[in-house]
């Protein structure tokens, strides 16, 4: 298994309370999970029904599953994430957060650095957030 590095940065929010900071840590559980191409904790941090908006395509779990882990064989693979949370909202069993990713990945040798610009809904299902809708805006 990887290794995962994370670099959380909070500038546009004065502090967290601990929902928030509950709701963000299910956000980066989301990107460790990819990072470490484990669809279980992927699956555990979704709801069943997760809508993925992504380079104008709509993608569900399996969609993500199979373009994040299963047609990604590469043996030196390695990805990691950097946050940069701009907003955490929650109204009851619902949340908003807005936060820019920036991911360094490795792959067949190749290192890339890609950022995206991000909204995420998340819903909380038996005491626990999960992650209901992403919508992601590449950053070039």
């Amino acid at each position: 298994m990887t290794a995962t590095v994370l670099t959380v940065k909070l500038y546009a929010q004065r502090e967290l309370t601990p929902s928030q900071q509950a709701v963000q840590q299910t956000v980066i559980k989301l990107f460790d999970a990819l990072s470490n191409r484990d669809s279980v904790s992927l699956k555990a941090s979704c709801t069943a029904d997760l809508a993925l908006y992504e380079y104008g395509q709509v993608w569900n779990i399996d969609t993500l599953i199979l373009k994040a882990i299963t047609l990604n064989p590469s043996s030196d693979f390695k990805r990691t994430n950097s946050f940069d949370f701009i907003n955490t909202t929650i109204e009851k069993t619902t949340a908003w957060v807005n936060y820019r990713l920036q991911s360094s990945i490795t792959r067949d040798g190749k290192q890339t650095t890609m950022q995206w610009l991000e909204t995420v809904v998340l819903v909380k299902e038996k005491k626990q957030w999960k992650i209901k809708h992403l919508h992601s805006t590449r950053i070039k």
